[in-house]
């Protein structure tokens, strides 16, 4: 058992930072069942309700991003950083960590550069190909930076990057023999073939609407549906449940939903693309077009390059979407060599190489 340490971690906003942060969270406690986890992050941002449900403490700052659009909140943005650079100093002094952990999101940038103002050892976690402003700007200040990307020296010190595929919940990825499970939980035909539909907690419009669109080919396609809406899009959705297309707000049990699934429909945000490489089913990634940078595509093209995925574009996705996953389905070749190649490109045990790599900084700044 390695020896008892005290790590903050910051970041959040959303699911795509907050999961990779508790994954890492669980596996510094993995390694000592003693060590003190305090997590940072913003007022009124969904980590503050979902660090506490996973058993962890969070203490709040009030920071939000500058608006693309012209607003009178950016007025306050500086005096924010300010107070909440402040306010990170002041928990860093009560706390007393080892180490600090950043990944990306509002509170990450106060809290990093308070912890590397006081030569605390830190780490940033970078989930995308394409990296926030945030960790663009705490690169130079940090010890090291774990990506999932190759290429990421273009953002980053390249002496500082390493290799370590973003942290997901192993809960959601351990798929197999569940199969049997899975149908009992939908109430599925097992001899019928499953299409996965899945958008995010909110809902893709985009998704959403294609699915619509072409429910009557679905229908008559034979095929079964699994369908994630999202809570935006339920209600506009939920009469097109039949027995063979199951429609739901939020799926509890995804680990259920991937092991039922003969190909899976997704958005391409980095926790997604990394999930759905550890359960290693065929997937057409739709990318988000609202995201900084265009990241998403960024993150399906790395997986389309390497005929790992298939990628319809968002603007296509009414015309094409459900033509591509019908033809897909009943094309077993295909289905085969998209999964390999996906499973091929997994990187597991991620959250525990991260936090080894936290336990090596602490290790060498203690015989400074």
């Amino acid at each position: 058992m390695q020896r008892k340490i005290k790590v903050i971690i910051s970041g959040g906003g959303t699911g795509g930072h907050i999961f990779p942060a508790l994954a890492i969270a669980n596996a510094l406690k993995e390694m000592n069942t003693d060590n003190q986890i305090l997590f940072v992050g913003a007022l009124g941002r969904m980590e503050m309700e979902k660090i506490p449900a996973a058993g962890y403490k969070i203490i709040g700052l009030d920071i939000r991003g500058l608006q693309r659009k012209i607003s009178v909140s950016n007025f306050s943005f500086p005096f924010k950083v300010i107070s909440s650079v402040a306010k990170s100093k002041r928990i860093i002094k009560e706390f007393k960590p080892d180490a600090a952990v950043g990944v990306g999101g509002y509170a990450s940038g106060p809290l990093l550069w308070a912890a590397t103002s006081y030569k605390i050892p830190s780490v940033i976690q970078e989930q995308n190909s394409f990296p926030g402003i945030t960790n663009r700007l705490l690169a130079k200040r940090v010890q090291k930076i774990c990506v999932a990307y190759d290429g990421m020296e273009k953002f980053f010190p390249a002496k500082n990057i390493i290799m370590t595929g973003n942290p997901v919940r192993q809960d959601i990825v351990k798929t197999a023999g569940k199969e049997t499970e899975a149908v009992e939980f939908f109430g599925l035909t097992r001899s019928k073939k499953t299409l996965l539909v899945i958008g995010g907690s909110l809902g893709a419009r985009t998704i959403n609407e294609s699915i619509t669109a072409g429910i009557e080919k679905i229908n008559a396609s034979g095929i079964q549906l699994i369908w994630q809406t999202g809570k935006n899009y339920f209600e506009k959705t939920k009469s097109f449940t039949s027995e063979n297309v199951k429609i739901y707000d939020f799926i509890s049990r995804m680990d259920l939903a991937y092991a039922a699934a003969d190909v899976v429909i997704s958005r391409a945000g980095a926790l997604s693309v990394s999930e759905l490489c550890l359960v290693g089913k065929p997937v057409i990634f739709v990318p988000s077009p609202n995201v900084t940078a265009d990241h998403q595509t960024k993150n399906a093209t790395t997986l389309t390059e390497k005929n790992a995925a298939i990628l319809v574009r968002d603007v296509e996705a009414q015309e094409k979407l459900i033509n591509e996953a019908l033809l897909l389905m009943q094309d077993e070749v295909k289905c085969k060599t998209l999964s390999q190649n996906i499973s091929a490109l997994a990187k597991r045990e991620s959250a525990q190489r991260i936090a080894q790599i936290i336990y090596d900084l602490v290790e060498k700044n203690s015989y400074k």
